[in-house]
């Protein structure tokens, strides 16, 4: 029996125990509602069952695998549906990695793997058992924070310990999540300052991850000659986050508050690492780096020189609306699945380095346009104080540039009038070129940013308009 004839009888035997025809079979690539049974494509080879099991434990138990190594797929079965919704989720903003290939994972138009009949399904059964049994011993996933106890042994925490030393450009947390994601799947970052030292903790959803990362990237400069990394195995076996901001981000709940102002660690974590959480001046500000110093790129030994990307791609758009650009720092975080003219928005990193402009006299039929030299930027400067002001969008709106003898009236008409719900209005106090607007809901305020900033006020003002983090 040839190995074909057989993979092509392993795959119709799975696809008639699972109720589907293996003729209408086509990789499932079209898209399907929610299941706890998970479609992993792009699986590489030589990847281990264990290896696979690990991309679902973060999130819940993992109750079934099958491995189709022939075609390079795999399908996991996780115990909720809730579990499996999280799963996608969170993989959909952060792609996963093994052994630094990226794999892709979408829902299963089946509801349950049958596996029961089917050859060779020992491995997948034995991993299954010690991954489940292993993490659901060894790692606190509630989010709570535990030191090592003898339950595992030393050096094999999922969790690291990163110092920047040489910090001569700014780090950011989005920088390390991006390089630390080659080894393995990321669930949480927090970053603070010790001894005038940037610092962060990385919790991995396996402990091999960490030693992966740990050897390979311990003493590698991000960027040339300079930010050179110290990474060590921390007493901790989990991380708990409490807001997902700047400072500290837990990939798997992207529900959490952005808590400003707030510590990001809980005081118990603060207390056993001695923590200053004061951030160091410039770490963790917007990542403005010089392209004459750096070539734009960040550079880890054994790894192909990773481009910085400000280029994203935005989809899920209303058909009927005009574009028109509204930058925000940060606006992967910020705008990824905000709601926009009654449709969810996704915003994820482009494969792509640069928006390609046509050339002087071809015709694009609308579809580009060079705002480059706009006044509609808010933010122009690089490492302006105005970066402190950058917010998620809210239901509150920050004006500003508002003439000397304009009133509030005017103002709340100017929205009212534009269709929109206004709930409060305030000058502020010892400046009334600005003012706070309280609309009807988050996604009101961002459609009337997008329509009045820069609405011409007239004396020579045009309105400026972003989200505040205050409320009225």
């Amino acid at each position: 029996m040839s190995l074909s004839f057989f993979l092509s009888f392993f795959l119709s035997s799975f696809l008639a125990a699972n109720g589907t025809d293996s003729k209408t079979y086509k990789g499932e690539r079209s898209p399907c509602g929610p299941s706890r049974v998970l479609h992993v494509r792009k699986v590489p080879i030589e990847v281990s069952e264990a290896e696979v099991i690990s991309l679902g434990v973060p999130f819940g138990k993992v109750t079934n695998l099958l491995m189709l190594k022939g075609k390079n797929q795999a399908f996991i079965e996780m115990a909720s549906e809730e579990a499996a919704i999280t799963m996608v989720n969170y993989y959909t903003t952060a792609t996963p990695h093994v052994r630094n290939q990226p794999v892709y994972i979408q829902y299963s138009n089946h509801r349950e793997l049958k596996t029961d009949n089917l050859l060779n399904q020992g491995r997948a059964q034995a991993a299954l058992q010690a991954v489940n049994a292993v993490h659901s011993g060894n790692m606190s996933l509630s989010g709570t924070a535990t030191a090592s106890d003898g339950g595992m042994m030393p050096g094999q925490s999922p969790v690291l310990r990163l110092i920047v030393e040489n910090l001569y450009y700014p780090v950011s947390l989005e920088v390390l999540h991006q390089i630390f994601s080659k080894f393995g799947t990321v669930l949480r970052i927090i970053t603070f300052t010790k001894n005038n030292q940037f610092q962060a903790l990385l919790q991995y959803a396996d402990p091999m991850n960490a030693h992966h990362a740990k050897v390979a990237l311990d003493g590698q400069n991000i960027y040339n000659g300079c930010c050179t990394l110290r990474v060590e195995f921390s007493k901790l076996t989990s991380l708990n986050v409490k807001y997902n901001n700047d400072k500290s981000r837990d990939f798997t709940r992207l529900d959490l508050p952005s808590g400003d102002g707030q510590p990001t660690l809980d005081p118990t974590m603060q207390t056993a690492f001695g923590l200053s959480m004061q951030t160091m001046p410039g770490a963790l500000g917007p990542l403005t780096i010089p392209s004459s110093a750096m070539t734009g790129r960040m550079t880890i030994h054994g790894m192909a020189p990773t481009t910085i990307h400000s280029v994203l791609l935005v989809s899920n758009l209303n058909p009927d609306v005009s574009f028109h650009p509204h930058p925000q720092h940060q606006p992967m975080s910020h705008l990824n699945g905000q709601r926009l003219y009654g449709k969810v928005i996704r915003v994820t990193i482009s494969k792509h380095q640069t928006v390609q402009l046509p050339r002087e006299g071809q015709e694009d039929q609308g579809l580009t346009k060079d705002f480059s030299g706009s006044p509609l930027h808010r933010f122009k400067k690089p490492g302006s104080k105005n970066f402190q002001n950058i917010f998620p969008p809210s239901a509150t709106l920050h004006l500003s540039n508002i003439p000397p003898s304009t009133t509030d009236d005017f103002l709340k008409d100017l929205f009212a009038g534009s269709g929109y719900t206004v709930k409060a209005f305030k000058f502020f106090q010892k400046d009334r070129k600005m003012a706070l607007i309280q609309l009807g809901s988050v996604e009101e305020a961002i459609q009337a940013l997008i329509d009045l900033h820069n609405h011409d006020l007239g004396e020579n003002h045009h309105l400026r308009v972003s989200f505040s983090k205050s409320t009225i």
